[in-house]
């Protein structure tokens, strides 16, 4: 028989969860709110941790990544099923309300963040389930990691110890219930600062170098040669761009400085590298076009650094095998997918810990239309319930 689970107590868990505060390094009150479920169900405080992952993250952070661990019932390998705590911060202030089968942000400036408390919610529920019915199961441990919405900080400082080496692993995060995502592409974060040279725009603009006019050069020429936003070069395919710039206070002075955040992603290792390096060479070119009647050009400093690889779990591998037979148990029919974003899998999987991701209900993520439906959420608890007590 599928698995069951109380669909409403659920369905408060997530409403409940998705209105509190919680982004990339402020998630506290969001483990406060696990830990405290956790316990009234009867777990021991002994085997619930925190690891030290926010000392580690480029991001300061209140809390570590949240683990729970459950000794087995049956002799069995480790399951792992996790999902992240963080949400971007487009999320906070949401206000969730029901509309027939879906809930959305009652206030239409906010997104929901359904992004991942959804996944945040069918983690707990599931260890819940089982601490409530006393349901037999193997060795389970519950992971909620932090700061994945800036870099998938949380998976890659992880404390794995505190994992206690789980052979399948299961992570929530994105998309309709039947998903099941065995790829991810791997992606670089680059941070770019120009030096030009202040001068009083109208007196005695030849004096000046423009750093906003060499950000701009730099940028259109991305554009213009195809190496900005989707990238197609023979059978290679990446992406990039140019997410946020900043420079300048006044129209009347020549900008001096100006720094800019950009990234680059693709499948392949080597064309990412590539990508990185034509964006480099395309503000380093601009920087030496841009100079003042006395010779002066700009400058340019890049820090680059590779955020997490891409990875493609085999069709063979249990993790992928097991989400299938799960998804199949509750009546729907997996579907494979690939996704051209990172997730805390890609540095799961790196870790040795081969990591299928599931979606749970959450679309039209990070903006103001996010929804979340709710026969997918609770199909996606049913599928957890049914990875976390497999004993056959």
């Amino acid at each position: 028989m599928p698995a069951t689970v109380d669909e409403k107590r659920a369905f408060q868990m997530v409403m409940e969860l998705m209105a509190i505060p919680g982004v990339s390094g402020r998630e506290g009150a969001v483990a406060a709110y696990i830990t405290s479920k956790l316990r009234a169900a009867g777990a021991p405080a002994s085997a619930i941790r925190s690891d030290k992952a926010h000392k580690k993250t480029p991001l300061p952070g209140e809390v570590g990544n949240l683990v729970f661990q459950m000794p087995g019932t049956v002799r069995r390998a480790r399951r792992l099923l996790m999902a992240h705590l963080d949400t971007v911060p487009i999320c906070v202030g949401a206000k969730p309300v029901r509309k027939g089968e879906l809930v959305r942000s009652a206030d239409p400036k906010t997104g929901l963040g359904a992004d991942d408390r959804s996944g945040v919610a069918v983690v707990l529920n599931t260890a819940l389930e089982i601490l409530r019915r006393k349901l037999p199961h193997p060795p389970l441990t519950f992971f909620w990691p932090i700061q994945e919405e800036v870099g998938l900080h949380g998976a890659r400082h992880v404390q794995l110890s505190l994992l206690a080496k789980p052979r399948l692993a299961f992570n929530w995060d994105g998309g309709a219930a039947e998903k099941v995502t065995v790829a991810a592409t791997g992606g670089y974060r680059l941070q770019i600062e120009i030096d030009g040279l202040a001068a009083h725009a109208g007196g005695a603009p030849e004096k000046g170098v423009s750093a906003i006019a060499i950000a701009s050069l730099a940028i259109a020429q991305l554009v213009r040669d195809g190496w900005h936003g989707l990238i197609e070069k023979g059978n290679h395919r990446g992406t990039s761009n140019v997410g946020y710039i900043h420079g300048g206070e006044a129209t009347n002075v020549i900008t001096d400085h100006v720094e800019l955040k950009a990234e680059a992603r693709s499948h392949d290792r080597e064309f990412r590298k590539q990508i990185v390096g034509v964006i480099e060479q395309a503000f380093t070119d601009a920087a030496s076009r841009i100079c003042n009647t006395d010779g002066k050009c700009g400058k340019v400093r890049f820090h680059a650094r590779n955020d997490y690889e891409a990875f493609k779990l085999a069709g063979d591998e249990p993790s992928v095998l097991a989400a299938e037979r799960a998804v199949r148990a509750v009546g729907l029919v997996p579907e494979r997918a690939v996704s051209n974003g990172g997730l805390d899998a890609n540095w799961m999987t790196a870790h040795g810990i081969p990591t299928v991701t599931l979606g749970c209900g959450q679309m039209q993520i990070h903006t103001t239309s996010e929804y979340l439906d709710i026969p997918a959420f609770q199909r996606a608890c049913k599928i957890a319930l049914e990875l976390a007590t497999e004993t056959a």
